[in-house]
């Protein structure tokens, strides 16, 4: 028998917001001391009560607005009660009868062709704490650091069939949440986790199959091979009765390549919600509405469109820049300066994705002031700055954004020379002491030529014009 898979995702982003949702705590804290950004509000002391953070509404309403959704006028929070170490106030202020966003599309593309993947909705919420397991001590501590930064939790219907589905889906979400620049998105630090609901039932059924739920889920590569594991579990228990499928919340090990049951799966009456009586119903009016919707970027596909029909780049150019806010940024910035579209583009793509990767920085983690870049390109085009010292400006202002191209240039002898008189005799001991390639040229071999400009321009240290060095050193050889 065949069978198809059904998944709905929950994804929980954390917002990029300096404070957290409650109170003014700084909402980043990866890599701090435990437990060094906290408050009595945000643990949860008795008699502390919850100011809510706009800018969290702000970033909720816009990330609605990228996936199309519907968003509600007048949105409420609530309480989920739950018990956990990590929870310090025994609830979590959630949303559950008015969520910010409801009712959107977000479009994938996958080897299968394109797919509209329903979102449920889109709330806001507040972020627990974390347990940090010692296993040499065999003790748990708690860290609140991470307690009440806010996070919004987008909720799909089960309309995914895969893990490549799944992780076209991601994908797609990082990049649209990123180009809003509401959310970091970076699953290695904590700040996009996963909850994976999937069932199997026979190829042609509308019944859906039990139902289990993978919790926290942090790589799409183990995301991926999670699915994969669930799915031959489940068809192994309806084929081979191997066990009774029960609706539970599992646990992924990636080291293992395996799920364990954690508990049962709790049902919305489990966790009681009622609406938090002290937080205030928040009415979203026509003017905050539309100035929110005023802040919305460019598409990445209307960008690309943009990038080969008005600029003239490639479809491999425009989809290398459009991967990443931050680039596409950058490179406006420095075509703005330059001029030359293509100019900009390589350089991007280039010679900053080569430092990025050297460094083993995303390309959202990119920090360079395109205008400085575009000062840089018009150097190396104008003919000051050879492009090889040109690369080592690039490289210097990676490490510090305030160099100013021209005056790098100049305080470090980078500034192109035609002094046609130093080059002759440069070029007259590199012939001499290399007859060799001399007589390989004169031979009829291109590459000999080569050699000899590179030992020419090796030993003006890049400082002159390709084209008048060429000519002297041609015109020297054929004098001989």
């Amino acid at each position: 028998m065949k069978y198809e898979t059904v998944i709905g995702l929950e994804v929980h982003v954390e917002l990029a917001t300096k404070s957290k949702i409650f109170c003014s705590c700084s909402a980043h804290s990866f890599g701090a001391e435990p437990n060094s950004h906290v408050c009595p509000a945000c643990c949860g002391m008795p008699g502390m009560l919850p100011v809510v953070n706009k800018r969290v509404v702000d970033y909720g309403m816009k990330a609605g607005m990228m996936l199309n959704c519907h968003i509600n006028r007048t949105t409420t929070f609530d309480k989920k009660s739950y018990y956990y170490p990590d929870l310090p106030a025994a609830y979590q202020t959630t949303q559950w009868f008015a969520p910010v966003a409801v009712n959107g599309t977000v479009e994938i593309e996958t080897s299968g062709g394109k797919k509209s993947v329903r979102i449920k909705q889109i709330h806001m919420e507040e972020d627990a704490g974390k347990l940090v397991h010692d296993i040499r001590e065999d003790t748990t501590h708690v860290d609140f650091n991470r307690t009440s930064v806010p996070l919004i939790e987008i909720v799909s219907q089960p309309d995914l069939s895969g893990a490549e589905e799944v992780e076209a889906y991601l994908e797609r979400l990082k990049t649209l949440l990123r180009y809003a620049k509401v959310a970091e998105c970076e699953m290695a630090h904590g700040t996009m986790r996963c909850d994976v609901n999937l069932s199997v039932r026979p190829e042609g059924s509308n019944v859906l199959g039990v139902r289990t739920e993978m919790k926290n889920m942090n790589s799409i590569e183990a995301i991926k091979r999670a699915i994969e594991y669930e799915v031959s579990r489940h068809i192994d228990a309806i084929e081979n009765g191997t066990e009774v499928l029960v609706q539970e919340t599992r646990r992924w090990d990636d080291i293992k390549g395996k799920s364990y049951a954690m508990r049962t799966k709790e049902t919305a009456g489990d966790y009681r919600y009622f609406p938090d009586p002290n937080v205030m119903p928040i009415v979203i009016d026509d003017e905050w509405f539309d100035s929110i919707k005023a802040t919305l970027p460019e598409l990445p596909e209307v960008k690309k469109a943009r990038y080969t029909g008005e600029y003239g780049l490639s479809d491999y150019d425009a989809d290398q820049l459009t991967k990443s806010i931050a680039v596409c940024e950058c490179f406006e910035d420095a075509y703005s300066v330059c001029g030359n579209a293509k100019d900009a583009a390589n350089w991007m793509i280039s010679e900053v994705m080569s430092l990025l990767n050297v460094k083993k920085m995303t390309y959202d983690m990119l920090d360079l002031n395109g205008i400085t870049l575009g000062e840089l390109i018009v150097l190396v085009s104008g003919g000051k700055v050879g492009r090889a010292n040109a690369k080592k400006i690039l490289a210097a202002i990676f490490d510090d954004p305030s160099i100013v191209p021209e005056e790098y240039a100049k305080a470090n002898g980078f500034i192109v020379s035609n002094d046609t008189g130093l080059i002759a005799t440069v070029v007259k001991e590199t012939v001499a002491a290399d007859p060799k390639s001399v007589a390989d040229f004169k031979g009829g071999k291109e590459k000999a030529l080569m050699a000899l400009f590179g030992k020419c321009m090796k030993q003006l240290k890049g400082n002159c014009d390709p084209q008048v060095l060429r000519k002297i050193l041609i015109d020297h050889i054929n004098g001989l």
